[in-house]
């Protein structure tokens, strides 16, 4: 099996089955769509909208149609030469759930009992209760304890700080067989792996994988900007925040005018995190250290895994990542947690700190320090580097030319289900960096008549409120409840401020309507229309695998989730589809038809299979708004900074174009060299060798 050329990936609930995705698999077809990427599809608990709280793995989801709507789907797709590519989870699974009750009912004798990561030594399980006037009520082999009076005791290891996430130990060759048995029988064409940095031994589970599985095989995995994937691994890639980062940074103008301290905002968070709802984990790996008072023991744990540079290292592979997060902590204990850690890079202590790291790094960072940080929330994306501003353009075809030699399977992506914004609020909001004076003082402006009290949070409100514009008070009220409550400075989950949260909840109906932030909206929409479609361009024909999230090859100008997992409208998909392949070129307008035509003519050129990598550079007073690049017989033409290009326009600004008889495929018109001619009807150009 080999990799698919692109993906497209749906997200499966209750009211989006199999068979739903079966009605639409000739419309993806006709798309261009390599292969359907789905979110998992085994049994998960009844209503979920995402699939990743996996009840019993050893079943297709009844609740989106069972074993049979399942095989009907995959039956279809291989009817249309469109591959399947499917989401699993192996470092958790929801609880309660059949085997998890048995193993509350009987204890360490019950079968599973080596299934879950749960530490006996204490002889029962210990499972929190969140109520407020819970009393602790013992079992004969679980303890149930109120969280709310100070116990943060926990013996058994959660995705994150979810507490019905129970982890599994897959590195357990019979718990791997009974968690995977099932999607293996499947016979799909690729794997994504969920979190595999919540996994005790991450290297060794691909390696296990790898002797049932030769499709193509790709992993969550958020890398640091100068990080690389483990090379032993035997793994293709990612699921392309890497690519996401550097695709969107190219299209940002470079500026000092949002500047602030991001680490210092990162480093509070982390550490809030692990002092607080991930400490059950951290007083679990203190404990495992010898010859420290446990006091000190659970300060190194912390401060090494705040210090992170990376979200963990993979003993002996990344040293280096653990060295730094060592050398930048501070604590007594650090000294003999390192030392015990070096003499056992296999061992429990090494093993549990480095897959707790990841879940510190990630709700730090990711889940806190980005809501927190608001300054210019384009960059607060998962993997990114807010303190990153802008992306060169001869470092994106460095980047993209180390794709294509190392990683060239890799996934790509612009928007996922987990991106904390889609990527044409991202585009739109890029705008913000060419005329950061204007945005700043429309936001002090604004915030002077309807400025939320906490700063940071009215930061975001504002730049969000333009990105997803236009957007209803429902929307915009339940995303901010959210981002204020991640923040955790004025609000939080857990402990709620009336107050606070009645003046948030208020916000999106006193703004909605001022005239101020529609002219705004309107003053960035073009150019960030150009954005989308430059990146869209971009990501398709760069090294890589390109995943389309569902109903992103329309205009999507979606928030965080679960905004982002709202239904799509495929009837109007179709009907735009049909128009374009009857040889319409649309206006770039609100429908997004342009945005279609991009992705439809890209896909279909990607089909026949790109290789190399040439940066092309353009001649004259405005090179610096193109990024072009050739691979095999296509050239990818994109505008770049496009606000700062209209106060001067192309003028005489070429692109050599490497031999003759280009023609560019959105058009359909013989290419010119001329960069005005050239991009006269859209801002970008597919060119391919000899077609017309």
């Amino acid at each position: 099996m080999g990799a698919p050329y692109s993906t497209y990936r749906v997200q499966f609930t209750p009211s989006f089955t199999f068979a739903d995705a079966t009605g639409i698999a000739d419309y993806l077809a006709r798309l261009g769509v390599g292969a359907l990427y789905a979110s998992p599809m085994l049994d998960a608990r009844e209503g979920s909208t995402h699939g990743y709280d996996v009840v019993d793995p050893t079943r297709a989801r009844p609740e989106l149609g069972g074993e049979e709507a399942r095989e009907a789907l995959q039956e279809r797709l291989t009817e249309l030469g469109v591959g399947l590519v499917v989401d699993i989870v192996p470092n958790h699974m929801v609880v309660p759930n059949p085997w998890w009750e048995d193993v509350l009912e009987h204890g360490q004798e019950s079968k599973y009992a080596r299934y879950f990561d749960i530490d006996w030594s204490s002889g029962r399980v210990l499972l929190p209760v969140l109520a407020e006037d819970a009393e602790d009520e013992p079992g004969e082999h679980f303890v149930k304890v109120n969280w709310r009076r100070g116990n943060t005791e926990l013996n058994y290891r959660r995705f994150f700080d979810i507490t019905e996430l129970a982890a599994v130990r897959v590195e357990d060759p019979e718990v791997f067989d009974a968690t995977h048995h099932e999607v293996l029988k499947w016979g799909v064409d690729g794997l994504r792996i969920d979190h595999p940095d919540g996994l005790a031994d991450p290297g060794g589970y691909f390696r296990q994988l790898r002797e049932r599985f030769d499709g193509w095989l790709v992993v969550e995995k958020i890398l640091g900007p100068d990080e690389t994937l483990p090379q032993s691994w035997p793994v293709d890639g990612t699921t392309g925040y890497d690519a996401l980062r550097e695709i969107c940074g190219v299209f940002v103008a470079p500026t000092d005018a949002f500047s602030g301290d991001f680490h210092e905002v990162e480093h509070a968070a982390r550490q809030q995190v692990a002092d607080s709802i991930l400490a059950a984990e951290v007083r679990r790996i203190a404990r495992l250290v010898q010859g420290v008072p446990f006091e000190d023991a659970c300060a190194a744990v912390a401060e090494v895994m705040v210090n992170f540079p990376v979200y963990r290292s993979y003993l002996p592979e990344g040293l280096e990542h653990w060295d730094t997060a060592v050398r930048l902590s501070k604590s007594p204990a650090v000294h003999a947690l390192d030392e015990q850690v070096r003499a056992d890079p296999h061992g429990e202590l090494a093993t549990r700190i480095q897959q707790t790291s990841g879940m510190v790094v990630a709700k730090g960072t990711e889940d806190t320090a980005f809501y927190r940080y608001t300054n210019f929330v384009a960059l607060n994306e998962v993997g990114g580097s807010p303190d990153r501003f802008g992306l060169p353009v001869a470092e994106f075809h460095r980047r993209a030319t180390e794709r294509e030699a190392s990683w060239p399977l890799s996934m790509t992506a612009l928007s996922t289900h987990d991106t904390k914004r889609s990527e044409d609020v991202r585009a739109r909001l890029a705008v913000l960096a060419e005329i950061p004076d204007e945005y700043l003082a429309f936001e002090a402006a604004m915030s002077e008549r309807h400025g939320l009290s906490e700063p940071s949070l009215n930061g975001l409100a504002w730049q969000s409120l333009l990105g997803a514009w236009p957007i209803t008070e429902q929307r915009l009220g339940q995303y901010l409840e959210k981002a204020s409550r991640e923040a955790k400075i004025a609000t939080s989950w857990v402990d709620r401020n009336a107050e606070f949260d009645a003046e948030v909840a208020a916000w999106p109906a006193k703004v909605l309507g001022e005239p101020e932030v529609a002219a705004f909206a309107e003053r960035i929409k073009a150019p960030g229309w150009s954005n989308s479609l430059g990146q869209k361009l971009v990501q398709l024909t760069a090294p890589g695998v390109p995943d389309i999230y569902q109903g992103t090859e329309l205009w999507d100008f979606s928030l965080v989730d679960p905004d982002n997992r709202r239904p799509v409208d495929y009837r109007v998909r179709r009907e735009l589809l049909e128009r374009i392949e009857s040889g319409w070129l649309p206006e770039i307008d609100d429908s997004g038809a342009a945005k279609m035509l991009v992705v439809h003519r890209a896909l279909h050129a990607k089909r026949r299979g790109f290789q190399g990598y040439r940066p092309l550079r353009a001649e004259g007073p405005a090179a610096g708004h193109v990024l072009a690049f050739q691979r095999t017989d296509i050239i990818t033409v994109a505008t770049r900074l496009p606000v700062t290009l209209a106060q001067k326009g192309w003028q005489d600004t070429v692109l050599p174009l490497p031999g003759p008889e280009w023609t560019d495929v959105l058009t359909g018109r013989p290419a010119s060299q001329d960069l005005a001619s050239l991009l006269d009807r859209y801002p970008v150009a597919l060119l391919v060798r000899g077609e017309s």
